[in-house]
């Protein structure tokens, strides 16, 4: 499976985890005195935690490339995963992650390591969105109170902007950002996978396993989600992302990143039908989580590839869409309710009719979801009328009346960055692809790079347009999904970039 990389390509990195024995035991002796110490004063959790936090920190240190890689699993896997103790605020998994990675960094850039930063051609629109963002909170901090956890989060958001440009700097050649991108697929498969699973599962049994993760900041009680908070309608799939609509987005990600190896000559996996397996695992997660802005976003993104790549293949696509509604579904659905029923022990309806009905009723706007999203539009229109150019921040609205929050990535800009913010945007993305279909004839040519610089790009578009319909792509409640959406962006910048320099 991994015939693609050679054992030096993946040896190969930035930093060696230290062999010999005389730092192997200097390390055992300081982890053993710090473990005692803990032991003792903080109890056995605190200890546990902290030592495997130190174990992780370490390895981080000694590898950028593995720091990445845990700030991948985190997103995909345990993305509101924190530690079981507190050192003025409660640490997450993705501080941990995203601070070890960004710690050698800067060290490497401090000791010499690093002569410079190559930050490819849209560095310059990044920075300029980042000192919005900056400008917006200092500007609307009288808005709301200035919290610890408000400040912590807001300095996870611009990591995650920042982010990009260490992506970029890091993928200096094809086979570092391959492998990385080897790493993210495996990670949003797995996520997949897991997401079935629970879900195939009595619901009691799926909650009492979630409900584990509250040792490590996971809500407790029932979190099993349905429609419209209906026990009696669908079960909606959640994996570890908590929420439905978050874990969809994150799979459209994945859905559009993996379409394209289904037709790359070399698959990234090796093998075409693992790359096949993937892609259906991913896409039936993506179903069970019932988010039809999710379904919409993987529509847009594999339209994306097709327009821009295999137009051949869009009649194709049409008519197996068409005869998978008017024909397959149909005559499937009692086998997948009977499966269901067998399975999951559930009394399940009928799973496609229902959620065609929730796809037609969003674009009659006659369910109660999307409703409300009609409703949350209003209102942040008229806070973006009171305060159009620099917006209100991200502490909470000075009015009464209207608040913060609204089911739409740009409306949200919009409400806390004023127009400024969201222009900001639409040049960072716009210079995003400007440059890349300045590549596109090379990509064309090289058929073993194209599919992965075009799938990176068509994530973006893929969440650009989920982006329309939920916040999580850029909400501080949410940064999990903020840190993978950039990211992707970031890997697509370098994979453009790599070009450039060829």
């Amino acid at each position: 499976m991994l015939h693609r990389f050679s054992k030096a390509n993946w040896s190969d990195l930035y930093y060696q985890i230290p062999s010999s024995p005389v730092a192997i035991g200097l390390i055992l002796a300081i982890l053993g005195t710090i473990s005692g110490l803990l032991l003792a004063f903080g109890g056995p959790l605190v200890g546990i935690g902290v030592l495997i936090a130190i174990v992780a920190g370490l390895v981080v240190l000694s590898n950028i490339e593995i720091g990445i890689w845990g700030v991948v699993g985190v997103v995909c896997l345990l993305p509101f995963a924190t530690l079981p103790f507190k050192i003025v605020i409660t640490p997450t998994f993705l501080d941990l992650a995203l601070g070890g990675v960004f710690a050698v960094w800067v060290l490497r850039l401090v000791t010499g390591r690093q002569r410079e930063i190559v930050g490819g051609p849209v560095a310059f629109p990044l920075l300029i969105f980042i000192l919005v963002t900056l400008f917006a909170f200092v500007f609307g901090m009288p808005n709301g109170p200035l919290t610890s956890q408000l400040l912590r989060k807001f300095s996870e958001l611009i990591l995650s902007l920042v982010f990009v440009i260490l992506l970029v700097d890091f993928c200096r050649d094809w086979v570092t950002l391959e492998r990385l991108v080897f790493v993210v697929l495996l990670a949003g498969t797995a996520a997949a996978v897991i997401g079935i699973g629970f879900w195939l599962l009595p619901d009691e049994t799926a909650n009492d396993i979630l409900n584990m993760l509250t040792r490590i900041g996971y809500p407790g009680g029932f979190v099993i989600r349905y429609v419209e908070d209906n026990p009696e309608a669908l079960e909606r799939a959640i994996g570890t992302s908590v929420d439905p609509n978050v874990y969809g987005g994150l799979l459209v990600l994945m859905g559009t990143l993996a379409a394209p190896q289904l037709v790359a000559e070399k698959p990234i996996f090796g093998k075409r039908w693992i790359s096949w397996t993937a892609f259906m695992c991913i896409f039936v997660a993506l179903l069970l989580t019932n988010s039809r802005g999710a379904f919409l976003g993987l529509v847009a993104g594999v339209g994306f590839l097709a327009i821009i790549r295999y137009r051949q293949l869009i009649p194709w696509g049409v008519a197996a869409l068409a005869v998978m509604l008017l024909f397959i579904i149909p005559l499937t659905q009692d086998a997948i309710t009977s499966v269901v029923r067998v399975v999951a022990g559930e009394n399940t309806a009928d799973i496609a009719t229902q959620y065609t009905e929730r796809l037609s009723d969003a674009f009659e706007g006659e369910d109660l979801a999307t409703q409300m999203r009609v409703g949350e539009y209003r209102d942040a229109v008229r806070l973006i009328q009171r305060y159009p150019l620099f917006g209100v921040g991200f502490a909470g609205s000075p009015d009464v009346d209207l608040y913060l929050g609204v089911a739409s990535v740009y409306l949200t800009i919009a409400q806390q960055m004023g127009l400024l913010g969201i222009l900001a945007f639409a040049v960072l993305i716009g210079s995003v692809f400007l440059q890349a279909y300045n590549k596109r004839e090379y990509f064309s040519n090289r058929p073993d790079r194209d599919p992965i610089w075009l799938g990176l790009h068509g994530a973006v578009v893929g969440g650009l347009v989920v982006g329309l319909f939920d916040h999580y792509l850029f909400n501080l409640v949410f940064l999990h999904a903020v840190t993978i959406f950039w990211m992707l962006l970031g890997l697509a910048v370098a994979s453009t970039r790599l070009a450039t320099s060829e």
